[in-house]
């Protein structure tokens, strides 16, 4: 293995050196054979195709992104700059200069620092040449960043991102990495950690996008096309093919749905119903008054609405401004939640109407 010796303090991105050696050589990975052992689910090009605005209490915008893999498949996957911060801190606890929990450290790229003040969609926009030269970087590292776990999860295409319907992808642009062909001898440890499935039946596609198998044969699995359909390598041929065809060894590694629910109760006159609304936010967030009042006026689509909480003696406390809805989510702490809902709830009712509260001494 050839290595590098570099005087100072100086670094290069893409090499590692071993803490227990220090200050001895820099070790520079071997890309070739390596990368040739890959699975064939690892991303190896990423470039932002377009942003689209998402709602959650308040709007923000998400990167749309499309990813190569080393087998050649290609999808979009949906990021928030949170997600990309997120990844960063991981990596520079696990790999950076001040890493205790790996023996070797890497010179990371840069991520671009948060904006806290603009328009958002502008400061979403100005962002994507930098993040396109992170994930360019990011997938130029040495082959154990490319098969951290994070990293993968990060790429990967969850249930969530093969649900989503672009608006539009206004900048797709070349890919960032030369897509190596696999070797013949490319069956390794790494690529048994790859996900795969074995084959329960013959099956036959109906068209060149369809994949050809025979009963026992093991694929490796490429994406999820939808809950019916897969995608996957076989032999050095891709394509598509039923799910209900194979059994899986090693599914795709979940990433979390960021959805969850804020339920609601609506009071309009003796009737009560209730709502559960979709917020891509943190079951830990405190919304503001004001956009808590304007998600639920916009989902019921009504203006003449009130939001109340219920304290610890059953009764309804109308809710006015940023510090009631924290004292509402802090009542709610102790409380047992249903997973991915808010374990705060709202209740509706019409502005005017004042007879829902106990005003009794």
């Amino acid at each position: 293995m050839g290595s590098l010796r570099l005087g100072g303090n100086r670094t290069h991105p893409g090499t590692w050196r071993s803490k227990d050696s220090h200050p001895g050589p820099w070790i520079s990975l071997p890309e070739g054979g390596d990368f040739a052992q890959l699975p064939d689910d690892i991303a190896v090009s990423a470039n932002i195709a377009d942003i689209e605005e998402k709602r959650g209490f308040t709007s923000h915008f998400v990167f749309v992104i499309e990813v190569k893999t080393k087998g050649g498949c290609k999808y979009l996957i949906y990021r928030r700059y949170r997600q990309f911060y997120a990844l960063q801190s991981k990596l520079e606890e696990r790999f950076g200069p001040e890493s205790k929990t790996s023996p070797f450290t890497c010179v990371l790229p840069t991520l671009p620092a948060k904006v806290y003040v603009g328009v958002k969609q502008e400061i979403a926009e100005m962002r994507i040449p930098a993040l396109n030269a992170y994930m360019k970087n990011l997938l130029s590292l040495p082959i154990c960043v490319l098969m951290d776990e994070d990293v993968r999860i990060f790429f990967y295409q969850s249930s969530y991102d093969a649900e989503q319907v672009p608006q539009g992808l206004r900048r797709l642009r070349p890919r960032t990495r030369k897509v190596k062909s696999e070797s013949p001898q490319g069956a390794s440890l790494d690529r048994m950690a790859a996900p795969r499935a074995e084959a329960l039946f013959d099956f036959t596609g109906n068209s060149k996008l369809e994949l050809n198998f025979k009963v026992g044969d093991v694929i490796f699995l490429l994406s999820r096309i939808n809950k019916d359909w897969l995608e996957g390598t076989l032999r050095g041929t891709t394509g598509i093919f039923p799910a209900s065809f194979v059994k899986i060894l090693k599914d795709f590694p979940e990433e979390e749905d960021p959805t969850n629910w804020l339920r609601c109760c609506f009071y309009e006159d003796s009737v009560s119903t209730t709502k559960d609304i979709a917020v891509e936010e943190d079951l830990t967030s405190t919304p503001l008054y004001k956009d808590l009042l304007e998600l639920v006026r916009r989902e019921f689509q009504r203006e003449d609405l009130a939001l109340n909480y219920r304290d610890a003696e059953g009764d309804l406390v109308r809710l006015l401004s940023d510090e009631d809805v924290q004292l509402m989510v802090r009542q709610a702490q102790g409380l047992p939640s249903q997973k991915r809902l808010f374990p705060w709830k709202l209740h509706i009712t019409q502005k005017d109407n004042y007879k829902v509260y106990n005003t009794v001494p």
